[in-house]
């Protein structure tokens, strides 16, 4: 909005300056209200009685996301003179700009001041919660919409079901989609989401062909779901399907996300499929976000060396863009290339908190301990950024991969916050790898107070006793697994080959080409031999069913 009669702004009436500052925030246009805002100061209407102005200043703010503005504005408001609107604008802003857990509190506050509520309040709240998977709060929020007889319209419904969903709870999304008079094809997509997540594929796919409308969101979740699932052959039928049903090129939300489940599953075939559609649709001009799924997904799929010629022709590099070019060097233990690509960073744009712990992981990788250090504590003293447990993390594992435990015992010891699980698990691997078997029963006693049934800790230790000679040991901590009746979840491998997924674990002869495959296997264990290479088989436990087999 452009204000070619500024300076006859004074003159105006303070009905005309509510309806500007209305004007602005349905745009919304954060510098034309700034501009009244300035008036409004400037000519002393900010003190008219009943805050009059404030209201839609607040308003105006909230809705461009000025959240310390809105806040400031909401706290001068009286309290006689704040309405349900006012609250619930303050609600929204703080729930869409990371402030979550104030959006909550505030919507508590609302209630232990008896504000009146309204749908739309409801519904910020709902979507709150739906964003946050807050599964406790949603049921507070659900039993109120039906304890205050708010209705239940299809937004509302929409929101309730979406909550379920990300929870996990497909009946309850069943049972609200059941009741609904009128179903949109929101509804639809958001009960397909949950089948597929949940229930899996072949149930998503019923309600699928169900669908009476099939938005775009509706055919990438089926096609994601496919692909995440190792079924590459109907993922790829049903994406030619999509293209030609619709009958207009795909956006780079539907391509994003199918590049992201490609990475996942390491279905680099349809990967490249969209990398081809994305050129012939895009040109040389790639959307940056697109740019960047290529990138992690090429990366993941083992194609480093073609993320980085995709990387180097994307024409705008945002730090997203830089972070997952980093991260991929960093998985592949390019470290030194790591640290040159962030100097050349540095240059163009300013890094953030995961551009450190991709740099943390490259050093990691690669043994760069100095470096490390270095780059650790730059992130606050040169950035202004604070470290957070994930770069501690990164330092817990590059200190531990060299053996200096003692000085990432003591790291973890001068940590700001408590350690997580991933900190405790990568020193008690560290523990694992360098025979510190009194540290590693110390980190294993608080790691099982985080996480009792984590079975990964226990044979880590487990495989540390026999390796010192305590055999006893470490049987019996095994049987304590079996005696709870915690099993071990095999480890599993997949690839694809002529575009099926085939997928192995340890000791499997469910493949038809079982004989062919450990004939394979042989041939490749003789070579190894042949090459000098011997087993360690010191940490190998037999006890119970594992003597059997």
């Amino acid at each position: 909005m452009r204000w070619p009669i500024y300076h006859s702004l004074p003159r105006l009436s303070v009905r005309s300056f509510r309806s500007l500052l209305r004007a602005c925030a349905r745009q919304p246009s954060l510098a034309s209200g700034k501009i009244l805002h300035a008036v409004i100061l400037t000519t002393g209407l900010s003190s008219i009685p009943n805050a009059f102005l404030l209201n839609p200043l607040l308003h105006l703010y909230a809705a461009c996301g000025a959240t310390l503005h809105a806040r400031k504005l909401f706290d001068q408001i009286p309290p006689s003179h704040k309405d349900t609107a006012d609250w619930t604008a303050l609600i929204g802003c703080l729930a869409r700009h990371g402030m979550p857990q104030d959006a909550i509190s505030l919507f508590a506050k609302m209630r232990k001041e008896n504000v009146g509520i309204d749908g739309l309040t409801m519904t910020c709240l709902l979507s709150l919660c739906a964003g946050l998977r807050d599964l406790h709060v949603g049921v507070q929020g659900h039993a109120c919409v039906v304890k205050m007889g708010l209705g239940f319209n299809v937004r509302t419904c929409n929101t309730l079901m979406d909550i379920y969903g990300k929870c996990g709870l497909v009946n309850e999304v069943r049972s609200i989609f059941t009741e609904m008079e009128v179903k949109s094809v929101v509804s639809w997509t958001v009960v397909l989401d949950g089948v597929v997540k949940w229930e899996g594929v072949e149930k998503g796919r019923l309600v699928f062909d169900e669908l009476p409308e099939r938005n775009e969101v509706a055919w990438t979740i089926m096609i994601v779901g496919y692909v995440e699932s190792g079924y590459h052959h109907e993922g790829f039928s049903l994406l030619g399907e999509m293209v030609l049903s619709l009958g207009h090129g795909l956006n780079s939300v539907t391509l994003c996300s199918i590049l992201s489940a490609c990475a996942q599953s390491g279905d680099m075939v349809m990967g490249r499929w969209v990398h081809v559609y994305a050129l012939k649709a895009m040109g040389k001009e790639i959307d940056v976000k697109v740019g960047t799924a290529l990138v992690d997904m090429y990366a993941k799929c083992g194609r480093i060396d073609t993320a980085f010629k995709v990387f180097e022709y994307m024409p705008l590099k945002n730090v997203v863009a830089w972070n997952a070019m980093l991260n991929g060097l960093a998985m592949h233990g390019w470290g030194k290339t790591v640290l040159e690509m962030f100097s050349k960073m540095i240059e163009e744009v300013k890094p953030n908190e995961l551009t450190f712990m991709a740099v943390l992981s490259g050093c990691s990788h690669s043994g760069l301990v100095d470096q490390g250090w270095q780059y650790f504590h730059s992130i606050e003293s040169v950035y202004g950024l604070t470290p957070k447990v994930e770069h501690y993390a990164c330092m817990v594992d590059l200190l531990g991969r060299v053996g200096r435990l003692e000085e990432a015992e003591n790291l973890i010891k001068r940590m700001p916050m408590p350690p997580n699980e991933v900190v405790l698990g990568s020193l008690l691997g560290s523990c694992s790898v360098h025979g510190k078997l009194q540290l590693g029963e110390r980190v294993l006693q608080e790691l099982i107070q985080m996480d009792p049934h984590n079975t990964e800790y226990h044979i880590l230790l487990s495989n540390m006793y026999a390796s010192a000679g305590k055999h006893g040991k470490a049987n019996s901590l095994r049987q304590v697994l079996k005696n709870k009746g915690i099993k071990k979840v095999p480890g599993m491998s997949s690839i694809h080959v002529a575009g099926k997924a085939h997928q192995f674990s340890a000791g499997d002869k469910s493949h038809p080409q079982t004989r062919e495959i450990y004939s394979k296997l042989d041939e490749m264990i003789w070579s190894l031999r042949l090459a000098g290479y011997t087993p360690n088989t010191a940490s190998q436990v037999l006890c119970g069913e594992d003597m059997e087999e």
